[in-house]
C-alpha cells in the first residue's frame, strides 16, 4: 500500500491491476475498510473496476464480518457493467454464512443459475451453508 501511495511521486500511473493488487492484500490483511476506501478511489484515478476488483472487495468484507457491505458491493456491481462471477458469489454466500444470514445465502446460490453460474463448480460456502440449514434443522 505504501507503494501505491508513492506511485504518483514516482511519475507512475497505478492501473486497474495495481488496484486490485492493493485490494487483494487488503483482504488478505483483514483490512475491509482499507479495501473499500481504494475501491472508492478509482473512479477519481480514471480506474474502471473489474471482476476482480469485486471479488476482492467482496471478499475482504467476508473476512471483515461484514455481510451487509459484501451484499452491497455485489448489488453495485451491474451498474458498473461488471457481471458476478462464481468467486463473486462464492465470496457473498460465505459473507452471509459467517453472518449467520442462511436465508440470504441460499437466495444467493439461487440466483447463480440465472447469471449462468453453476452451482456444482462452486466451492465450500455453497455447500456449507447447505449442510449447516440441514443440521440445525432449518431446512425443509
Amino acid at each position: 500500500l505504501d507503494l501505491l501511495s508513492l506511485m504518483p511521486d514516482a511519475k507512475v500511473v497505478p492501473d486497474e491491476i495495481t488496484y486490485n493488487a492493493a485490494i487483494s492484500a487488503c483482504e488478505k490483511g483483514g483490512q475491509w475498510q482499507l479495501a473499500l476506501d481504494l475501491l472508492s478511489l478509482m473512479p477519481d484515478a480514471k480506474v474502471v473496476p473489474d471482476e476482480i476488483t469485486y471479488n476482492a472487495a467482496i471478499s475482504a468484507c467476508e473476512k471483515g464480518g461484514q455481510w451487509q457491505l459484501a451484499l452491497d458491493l455485489l448489488s453495485l456491481m451491474p451498474d458498473a457493467k461488471v457481471s458476478p462471477d462464481q468467486i463473486t458469489y462464492n465470496a457473498a454466500i460465505s459473507a452471509c454464512e459467517k453472518g449467520s444470514q442462511w436465508q440470504l445465502a441460499l437466495d444467493l446460490l439461487s440466483l447463480m443459475p440465472t447469471q449462468g453460474l453453476s452451482q456444482t463448480r462452486s466451492h465450500t460456502a455453497p455447500q456449507s451453508v447447505h449442510a449447516r440449514k440441514v443440521d440445525s434443522g432449518s431446512l425443509h
